[in-house]
């Protein structure tokens, strides 16, 4: 039997249409309940040093008010640590952010910035925080997060995504397959997730290490069109039948 897999769904993006206009309408929060009910395994918010999306009543009706468990994603900051901590989220994942930026662009330097993130991973995980950090699928970022001590990493899906299908999508596709080998080969538990589609999701799926997936931008997207359970319930049945076809193939 293939080992369960969970889907994690990101609310930033309601929260951003919320703040193009203010007010207090779409409201994140309602979106994490229709997650729930939808099937979602998890909610992830990434509370930004710029707040453009998700703000801090948002974290703290989210601690509140469901009862999935809640990924909070974080920069390695004395602001985000505080808020982590204060909070005590079931998760903490550690992403690179800059200001500049329209989305995360790529995977934390855990092994350039080995010695910043040692406090952050410490004080996290003696409050009961499980702690992540988000990497790009190479093994020397595997290798120090494991010297850190995170239990978890989550790798990034978006060169995956972004590649042409054909010979470049399957060469980053199989960096990924790797790197999932070798996070449980070390003993890290491994997560993916940045970009992914109806279209690309499946092959990730498919991938026996894997755990978890964390979506958001298109789900959000998508029910503007169908509706958000729908758009979840279809995004799990196609992880299902991925996850279930490379089983009965292995």
């Amino acid at each position: 039997m293939p080992r369960p897999l969970r889907l994690g769904v990101n609310i930033d993006h309601v929260a951003t249409v919320r703040n193009a206009r203010g007010g207090r309408h779409p409201d994140p929060v309602r979106a994490a309940k229709l997650a729930a009910e939808a099937g979602a395994d998890g909610i992830t918010a990434h509370l930004r040093e710029d707040r453009r999306h998700i703000v801090d009543s948002d974290i703290d009706r989210l601690m509140a008010e469901i009862r999935l468990p809640l990924n909070l994603e974080m920069a390695a900051t004395e602001e985000m640590l505080g808020i982590a901590l204060r909070h005590k989220p079931h998760a903490s994942c550690l992403v690179p952010e800059k200001r500049t930026e329209v989305t995360t662009e790529g995977g934390l330097d855990v092994v350039g910035q080995f010695e910043n993130l040692k406090r952050y991973v410490c004080e996290l995980g003696a409050a009961g925080v499980r702690v992540s950090l988000f990497i790009d699928p190479e093994p020397a970022q595997l290798d120090a997060a494991k010297a850190l001590g995170a239990p978890v990493v989550e790798l990034h899906t978006g060169a995956y995504c972004d590649a042409p299908a054909g010979a470049e999508r399957e060469a980053e596709l199989q960096r990924i397959v790797r790197a999932a080998a070798h996070a449980e080969a070390i003993g890290l538990e491994c997560h993916a997730g940045h970009g992914l589609n109806y279209e690309t999701v499946g092959a990730i799926a498919a991938i026996p290490t894997i755990v978890e997936l964390n979506i958001g931008h298109f789900l959000m997207g998508e029910a503007i069109f169908v509706g958000l359970g729908n758009t979840i319930q279809r995004m799990r049945a196609v992880m299902k039948d991925a996850r279930a076809a490379a089983g009965a193939t292995a």
